[in-house]
């Protein structure tokens, strides 16, 4: 525990800030005016470096770009692989992993070993690997990469340890999963066909061993040629040439049918019999046309063949659809006897799965359930009912409905908030679902001792809202409301969105939420607020609409005659502009001048009439920057909302405006340039006129592309670069900034502060911040009593304190003399929906967090952090002195800042655009950690990461995936018992008696004894230039992260000490291994001694 003690004397010379020498730090004039006496700060600092650790919690939504599916039947999980490496796994909810390839290569094919608690992935770049699931963050045991043959096909026969390889070239290799080294046993695809064929069959598509006879192996070529093989004999039984394509087989339980899906959109079905035709061809959607031709069909990518005991056999496919139906949707079709189903899907079907009750091939199957992947959703289908209705899907699969423009994450929240979301938005679900349970109930979670409530809200590209809960690492949907609500619908001819926006003209740029008093605020890329209530009960309301012009000629020269006629422009006294009301000035595309310029208009028409609004969010109050002289207006850049105060701040590259959400008014409305008076730092050069405005489609544009920030950054007001726009020197105050630059608000803080140096009490304040690292206090003057508080005025005096940083302004944050933080104050809820009590007025109840209260003395201030792009300060108010300053990054820019509580401490968290996560101690900004976590940052991760209390962060990993991350290192250690466990030991069902008859005539497929075939005895080693083995981890959670400082050693000596756990570990296997080769060794010397004992030498 370290102690930083600084004694104040009103110079501060010996600080850090005082060699920046920026007009912030007091240092050029001599003792403040209203300088504390000299006392000392004691604040007691508890965080150290090994109170943080960076690692991955938990990945939410839908794998992005999915790619393979296998299901296990005995344990009832589900994996999933993505085009990018990822591999989801999911059981029961809270039963929910992801594992990533390193080589990020495509996942081709999944194949649990059922019931052993392990799963074989084959990848693009022809590897194989097998994870271990008996651990609850899986990782890779073994792997095998192909050298010369492309991976096309997996199959990995029931309780078998050996694995058929389908390669490109047509041939099958065998592979021991134990030790993950290949057979000398390979089927050469010359072997396998005929010698008189003078084509080669294509790659494997299929390999399946017979129900009837585990021996005999049907391996299916792409061309059409399908052969079974007896794999002990070495020879084909019979060879198919059909005239097809083949893209799936699949068998009939008793072995003597198959059925295979064709590139014409036909179904065979063969009888083993008579293998020269099929015994049955179907074209399940083609229809006979006129001239008595079939019409043509897409592929059947694939079928599958189920029976059950009291019915007709199942055959479900996807695709086979006719061409000439155009705009059909994707479709997965069910044929339960004479009766076909066509379940039309949303999206591309990418695969399916059907899930029966045993895991035995040769045992009537018993099909209950379909999983069909698709390339944006995972519905599963229920086959026991006749409408096959859907289960609901109890995992969040639908976080990118619409795509995901921004984020906010809350730690902590009052308890009482969840229940009441969840109450009402489960009045709004969907109805219809199968009534069964969720089939996939693998794994086993339970609530873990580290939970507390933590929401998470969602903005999207359509206007919609999510709120999510996500206490106890899980994601649950609460409530959802629709922005778009409040507007008209854009009719075709007006298009005024459309001028500004290319589509998407309700989508989320930012949300504000204060979960004590409910209040709720939404900024839209129309360049729109909407303010919401939270109330439990519905209403009639007319939406009241207030109409600002925000709009900065910078070419202009404000004269007294013109400011008159523009409200934008107002003196720093006066503080009242007229702002427009929806009622006075109605929005419609008539208000343009003679010429045809747009002017004062709004870019969304407010709906004018009375609505009713269901319990939940409702809007209060709509707020819209209007378009000037035929300009749109500039998209807002910030915004803060204070419950106790009833203001609401927001701003853009042109000004600020504050507005009265109680009396809706707005009370300022002010250029950047104007907000100054006579402090303002620069020396302003006669600057060009405005230029047009930036396209703004790149809020909605969710590829994954990696594009870079530094070519991004450009395109936000808040990102011009400074570096070489305005120069600092220690004598002189004056800099002079670049003519084309504009100075945007980037983040504004409502709280209780001292606006001017001479300040005894604290009073309400606004802190500014800009992008051209400038910090602006405004004082504000609030009635505080009730009545007067609705009926006068609230006054705000501009000429405020100014400090300065390098770079643009991102966060504000304030911490008491102790180096306690401090709320800001708020308005504890009440719903103004609820039936009056004529005995009790509703008043309203406001909490105040004042910086003095935990002081003996009211003069004793408070600390101010600011943190900017560049630098983080920590000044004392109201002397203004910088006691701290550090210098957080030169090559990089800081992408989000917060300041949060971790270990019942506070720090600041920063992520920067080179993918640095760091945090720095508060208040004297030492650097705790620092990690390099994502180096390449493409912008919609720059544009959703968000740091949270208790050590939490979030970002959109992929435009359809949320990342959890923690920096705590009490969480990591408790993460594995956060975690769900996929494996659960459970007794393999027992095969059903076949009977005598049956087992006899039936070839007794169990009498196969693979390894006597597959065995390095009987069939050599396999080429070493083949494939390469590669051991894996093994299980031990290597840390990808390159660190620096302290903690980088930290993390450093922890791996090391893990892999010298982890070497301890393979070498305890190893032997154990050795000792059971030696006691089977053992074993079978001694009966082949027993068996040889009375033999002669001439018998042997």
């Amino acid at each position: 525990m370290k102690k930083f003690r600084k004694v104040l004397d009103g110079l501060t010379t010996s600080s850090p800030g005082a060699t920046v020498g920026s007009p912030s730090c007091g240092s050029a004039a001599g003792t403040p005016t209203a300088a504390p006496t000299p006392k000392e700060i004691d604040v007691q600092e508890t965080l150290v470096s090994e109170n943080f650790q960076l690692c991955k919690t938990v990945r939410h939504g839908f794998p992005y770009q999915p790619t393979a599916l296998a299901f296990d039947p005995v344990q009832k999980i589900l994996a999933i692989g993505s085009r990018s490496g990822g591999v989801r796994i999911l059981g029961r909810p809270g039963v929910d992993c992801y594992c990533q390839h390193e080589s990020g290569a495509a996942v081709l094919q999944l194949q649990f070993l059922i019931n052993e608690g392990a799963l074989v992935s084959a990848c693009a770049d022809d590897t194989l690997h097998l994870w271990n699931l008996r651990q609850r963050r899986p990782a890779i045991l073994h792997s095998l990469k192909f050298n010369r043959e492309r991976i096309t096909f997996c199959h990995l026969p029931f309780q078998s340890k050996w694995l058929y390889v389908g390669t490109e070239r047509g041939n099958t290799h065998i592979v021991n999963i134990e030790s993950f080294v290949l057979s000398g046993y390979v089927i050469m695809w010359n072997k396998a066909i005929e010698l008189s064929t003078k084509t080669h069959p294509g790659p494997v598509v299929h390999l399946s061993d017979s129900p009837k006879d585990e021996g005999k192996l049907l391996i299916g070529f792409e061309s059409g040629t399908i052969v079974q093989w007896d794999l002990r004999g070495k020879k084909a039984d019979f060879r198919i040439y059909y005239d097809e394509a083949i893209h799936s087989v699949s068998w009939h339980h008793e072995g003597k049918q198959f059925m295979c899906s064709h590139s014409d959109g036909s179904l065979t079905l063969w009888n083993l019999r008579n293998t020269t035709k099929p015994f049955q061809v179907t074209f399940p959607h083609g229809k006979i046309q006129k001239d008595a031709r079939k019409e043509s069909c897409k592929p059947i990518l694939k079928v599958e063949y189920k029976t059950c005991r009291n019915s007709e056999p199942f055959v479900i496919f996807s695709g086979g659809l006719s061409y000439d139906k155009a705009g059909r949707r994707p479709a997965l079709t069910i044929m339960h006897g004479k009766a076909i189903t066509v379940l039309e899907m949303d999206y591309p079907i990418v695969e399916f799965m059907v899930l029966c009750e045993t895991p035995y091939n040769n045992e009537v199957q018993e099909p209950y359930a379909v999983v069909v992947l698709l390339e944006k959703d995972l519905i599963v289908v229920d086959l026991t009912q006749s409408n096959y209705p859907v289960f609901e899907n109890p995992y969040p699969m639908d976080i990118h409905e619409s795509p995901v423009t921004c984020t906010a994450y809350f730690a902590d929240c009052p308890p009482d908030i969840i229940p009441i979301l969840y109450s009402i938005g489960a009045k709004h679900k969907k109805t219809g679902y199968s009534q069964k349970e969720w089939p996939i109930s693998g794994g086993t979670w339970t609530l873990g001792s580290h939970t507390y409530p933590e929401i998470i809200i969602t903005g999207h590209a359509d206007g919609s809202i999510k709120f999510w809960d996500a206490s106890a690492i899980t994601l649950q949907m609460l409530y959802k409301m629709k922005t778009s609500k409040v507007f008209e619908k854009p009719k075709a001819g007006e298009g005024r969105a459309a001028e500004l926006v290319e589509e998407d003209p309700f989508a989320i740029q930012m949300v504000s939420w204060c979960p004590q008093s409910r209040m709720f605020c939404v900024v839209g890329i129309s360049a729109h607020i909407i303010l919401y209530r939270f109330s439990k009960y519905d209403a009639n309301t007319q939406i009241v609409s207030l109409e600002v012009r925000l709009q900065c000629d910078s070419d202009d020269v404000i004269s007294p005659s013109e400011n008159e006629n523009n409200p934008s422009f107002s003196e720093p006294g006066s503080h009242s502009p007229q702002p427009h009301h929806h009622h006075q000035h109605p929005a419609s595309p008539g208000s343009r001048t003679p010429e045809g310029i747009k002017d004062s208009i709004p870019c969304l028409k407010v709906k004018d009439r009375a609505v009713r609004v269901p319990p939940g969010y409702q809007s209060e109050l709509v707020i819209q920057l209007l378009w000037v002289d035929g300009e749109p207006p500039q998209q807002i850049t910030s915004l803060d909302i204070n419950s106790a105060y009833g203001l609401l701040a927001f701003g853009n590259c042109n000004g600020l405006a504050v507005v009265d959400y109680l009396q809706k008014t707005v009370i300022l409305c002010m250029s950047t340039l104007d907000l100054y008076g006579s402090t303002d730092p620069y020396q302003r050069l006669t600057r060009s006129p405005r230029r047009n405005r930036q396209s703004t489609s790149g809020l909605t544009e969710l590829t994954d592309n990696q594009q870079s920030i530094d070519m991004e950054r450009n395109k936000s007001p808040t990102s011009e670069s400074r570096e070489n726009s305005f120069t600092r020197s220690r004598s002189s105050s004056v800099s002079s900034i670049d003519r084309d630059t504009k100075e945007a608000v980037t983040t504004l803080q409502f709280g209780e502060s001292y606006g001017r140096k001479n300040d005894v009490l604290p009073t309400p304040c606004l802190w500014v911040g800009t992008s051209l690292g400038v910090v602006l206090l405004i004082p504000m003057s609030i009635p505080t009593d009730q009545e007067e508080r609705m009926e006068e005025p609230v006054t705000m005096g501009v000429s405020g304190a100014v400090l300065m940083l390098k770079g643009s302004v991102l966060r504000f944050s304030f911490l008491d003399c102790m180096g306690a933080l401090i709320q800001p104050p708020y308005e504890v809820w009440r719903d103004h929906n609820a039936p009056e009590d004529p005995d009790r007025p509703r008043r309203r109840k406001l909490v105040h967090f004042s910086p003095s209260s935990s002081q003996d003395a009211c003069g004793d201030g408070h600390l101010a952090v600011v943190c900017s792009e560049r630098q983080a300060k920590v000044f004392l108010m109201p002397s203004q002195s910088c006691l701290f300053v550090h210098n957080i990054t030169e090559s990089s820019f800081v992408l989000r800042a917060d300041v949060v509580s971790v270990c019942n401490s506070v720090c600041l968290a920063c992520f920067c655009a080179n993918g640095h996560v760091m945090t720095l101690s508060l208040p004297s900004l030492r650097p705790l950690m620092d990690v390099n976590y994502l180096p390449l940052t493409d912008m919609r991760i720059a544009r959703t990461f968000y740091f949270t209390n208790g050590g939490q962060a979030l970002y959109l990993s992929s435009p359809t995936e949320v990342q959890r991350i923690t920096y705590s290192q009490e969480m990591c250690d408790n993460l594995q018992e956060m975690l769900g466990e996929l494996f659960t030991p459970i007794e393999t069902p027992e095969a059903q008696n076949r009977g005598f008859l049956k087992g006899f005539f039936g070839g007794n497929a169990h009498t196969f004894d693979r390894e006597e075939l597959f065995g390095e005895a009987a069939a050599g080693k396999a080429s070493r230039s083949l494939a390469q083995h590669i051991p894996g981890q093994g299980g031990v959670e290597g840390m990808k992260v390159a660190a620096s400082g302290v903690v980088g050693e930290l993390a450093r000596a922890r791996i090391a000490l893990d892999e010298r756990g982890q070497r301890l570990g393979e070498l305890e296997e190893r032997t154990a291994l050795m000792m059971t080769s030696a006691e089977a060794f053992s074993k079978h010397a001694h009966e082949l001694m027993l068996k040889c004992k009375d033999k002669k030498w001439y018998q042997f």
